[in-house]
This record gives C-alpha cells, structure tokens and sequence, in this order.
C-alpha cells in the first residue's frame, strides 16, 4: 500500500473525480475525512479481504461521505474502476450513502446517529465470540447531537467495549450551519470522558499521528476509545475550506479544474 499522505491524495482526486462525474455534493463532508479513511485502510485496520471473517469492521456512520470511503475500496482494489464509475447511476450499488450489497460494506449508513448502535452492537458480538475483530465507527461532531448516539456510548462504556474505537470528525460544521451555533458540543473530549471512554485527541489531517494514536489503543481490556480528530471541512481545497455551500454543491467545469489542481499540487 501506498503511505498514508500518497493515499489521503490519492481519496481526495478520487471524490472530486467522481462527484463532478456523477454531479453531486457532499464533497466538502468526504474531504473532510479523507486522511483518517487513508489511515484506516492503509493499515491502522485489520482487513486482508472483504471477506475474511474475522476481519475488522468499519462503520461509516456519516454515511452522506462514501464517497471517500468508496476510493480507499478502490485504491484497495475491491472495487473495479467500471463498478467505482457508476456512483449515482441507474441500478448502481454506489448510492451518496453507502450500501451492506456493495462488497467491502459491512452496514448500510446514512441515518445520522445510528452508527454507533451498531458498531457497539458489533464490538459485543465479537467479544462474546471470542473474536479478534475489533470495529472502528467514523461519526461527525454533528451526529453528536443525536440523543441515540449518548445511549450507544452509555452501553458500550458499561459492557466495557475495548475493541471498539469511535472517531469524530470534529470539523464543526453541518448542513445548517456552524455545530456550535446549532447545538454546541464543546467541550467534546470532556462529554466522552464524562462517560468512561479513553479519550484521545488528534490532528484528523496528520496520518502519523492518527495511525499513532490508534497504535497505542489497548483494545484488549478497558473501556471502549474515542478519537476525537479535529478536521477542516472541504480540506484540501482552498475554496471549500469550512464554506457551507460544500456541504451539498456540485462543481462547475471550473471550479472542478481548481480543485483538481490543487490536489495534485499538495
């Protein structure tokens, strides 16, 4: 595999790519997360084959981002260029939110706030199995405010879900607007203290530094972990940078070029 920055480049061509292709937004949220889907399947993540069974499994609960995690499949080679090419096509398996057909998709997302439901759901399944699985579950700081998100941290925190590790995208902003001026969640890091995870702060855009922390995890004993991975929404083109209009915008011919050249410059 490629390092973590060549591949983070390497999602991000890929999401402008086919989001000007198929003419649909979301690009500002997939960017956001494209560094920490780079580290993951890069190889922070267990997973030799999509259908190994005891392989690490990944949620993404901001389901309205696959597309980022639609190119690490692909730079993963588990996703054919033809198949990749039919994102938001007729018939195709590769819809805005992702979908459990698609081979290397293990839960269909997109309901915002049930992603770590499951994921805790997953992590307790593997421990009553006695699996070496552990279940990873990237969520947005605007997911937060879902009451059904505290309920999952609640459970996983008693039954002490050690092999499940939650990362916030904490780049601030959703569809309406600015999280803190919607419903703040700040302190963050201190919510999930308050509730009995391993909280961990990091830079969401700083590869090492991500594949460092989740290195460091114990998942074998105590309590479940948190990232809490500070991103800039629309991050690795200038223009997109936290502009909210990105959050469901597609891009003219031009602002399409822009981007791309940017990316290929960084």
């Amino acid at each position: 595999m490629a390092s973590g920055s060549i591949l983070a480049k390497e999602v991000r061509r890929i999401v402008l790519e086919q989001s000007k292709r198929a003419n649909v937004g979301h690009i500002g949220s997939a960017l956001s997360i494209a560094d920490i889907v780079a580290v993951l399947y890069g190889g922070a993540m267990r997973i030799d084959s999509p259908q190994e069974k005891d392989r690490d499994r990944f949620i993404l609960s901001k389901g309205h981002a696959a597309l980022s995690l639609y190119a690490a499949l692909h730079l993963r080679g588990w996703l054919s260029k033809g198949d990749l090419d039919t994102f938001c096509g007729n018939a195709s398996f590769l819809g805005v939110h992702p979908e459990h057909t698609l081979a290397g998709i293990d839960f269909s997302t997109g309901s915002l706030g049930q992603g770590l439901s499951i994921g805790a759901g997953v992590a307790l399944a593997s421990k009553l199995r006695s699996s070496s699985r552990r279940t990873f579950v990237l969520l947005s700081d605007a997911e937060c405010n879902e009451g059904s998100c505290w309920e999952a941290i609640t459970f996983a925190a008693h039954h002490a879900l050690s092999n499940l590790v939650a990362i916030v995208d904490l780049n601030g902003q959703q569809a309406f607007g600015d999280t803190q001026d919607v419903l703040s969640m700040s302190p963050m890091a201190e919510r999930w203290r308050a509730f009995k995870w391993d909280v961990h702060e990091v830079d969401g855009h700083d590869g090492e530094a991500l594949l460092e922390a989740i290195e460091s995890l114990d998942m074998s004993s105590g309590p479940p972990h948190v990232l809490i991975a500070r991103t800039t929404f629309g991050k690795g083109v200038s223009y997109m940078e936290r502009q909210l209009k990105w959050h469901y915008w597609p891009m003219s011919d031009i602002e399409y070029d822009n981007a791309r050249a940017e990316v290929e410059r960084a």
